[in-house]
């Protein structure tokens, strides 16, 4: 690995909480009367063009808001690295707005069909070994370089299991982190969904287990979301078209005793809600926060 250069984080207060900003929802958040959130999420690739409505809208959005930038398509997992192109836009829009957060996934898009890059269009998952950690933490190495300060890394829900495997998932981004000095991004979510898929057991009581491995001062980020209620048997899909569910925020709440300064975003993507309501979200987020910030002193 290279030496690692010295990374810059934005200033952000101790507890805050965000939301994801969507286009159904741009008016709404632009509002005079809405200013409601600590900071705002927006998908990176959303507002690589130079100019035009986009670019426009950037600049109103982060007049009003803190705005952390969230990648979708970067592949840091992809064994032929980042495209040059794509890191060039990435780093020119993380310059232009200077967020408080830079985050990705730890995953894979990117491969070759006749010496050509092809983007699978999705966030495919990742073998947990050695030579995948390597790749990973090369692109993140690079990335890191370019952007001249720290990147989160999201573990994902995956639908395809790899065996065997060197480290367990949390093991894995654990030593990424490490390995890199990349922060990291935990989904709640995720890890739920990804336990009820593949184990038999109590995919809270797991998912907790799996908070413990996550580094404290590696995790800057949590994200809550929900997803679309299956029957028993059935493949749960991670599709951010609900409310955070009642398990979800238990386990937020071992995730705000133990990453206390990590900042929450909800995520709500497909079937959005209102701006108040997903704004009722963050506010519940606020008090749970607190709950257990009390429960705690």
């Amino acid at each position: 690995m290279t030496a690692i250069h010295p990374l810059k984080q934005a200033q952000i207060h101790a507890t805050p909480v965000g939301v994801g900003l969507r286009h159904e929802h741009y008016s709404a958040a632009l509002l005079p009367s809405s200013h409601s959130v600590d900071f705002v999420e927006i998908h990176a690739e959303n507002f690589f063009a130079e100019g035009g409505a986009a670019s426009r809208l950037l600049d109103q959005i982060a007049e009003r808001y803190k705005v952390s930038i969230h990648g979708t398509a970067m592949g840091l997992g992809s064994a032929k690295g980042i495209q040059p192109e794509y890191l060039k836009k990435f780093t020119r829009l993380v310059n232009r707005v200077n967020p408080v957060l830079v985050s990705d996934h730890a995953c894979f898009t990117w491969g070759n069909i006749d010496d050509m890059p092809v983007h699978a269009g999705d966030l495919l998952p990742l073998k947990f070994n050695h030579a995948t950690m390597n790749v990973l933490a090369d692109n993140i190495d690079r990335v890191q370089q370019a952007l001249g300060r720290q990147l989160l890394i999201e573990n994902i829900v995956s639908y395809k299991q790899f065996s065997p495997s060197d480290y367990s998932e949390a093991e894995f981004l654990a030593t990424v982190a490490e390995k890199t000095q990349c922060g990291l991004l935990v989904d709640l979510n995720n890890v739920l969904v990804n336990y009820h898929n593949f184990t038999n057991g109590n995919a809270l009581q797991l998912a907790r287990q799996w908070l413990r491995h996550m580094p404290v001062n590696a995790v800057k980020e949590i994200h809550l979301a929900g997803s679309t209620p299956v029957e028993p048997g059935m493949l749960i899909i991670d599709d951010h078209a609900q409310p955070v569910s009642d398990e979800c925020w238990q386990l937020f709440d071992d995730a705000t005793a133990r990453f206390p300064n990590a900042a929450t975003l909800i995520e709500w993507d497909n079937d959005l809600p209102s701006w108040p309501r997903l704004l009722y979200e963050a506010n519940k987020a606020r008090c749970r926060q607190a709950m257990t910030t009390e429960l705690m002193a």
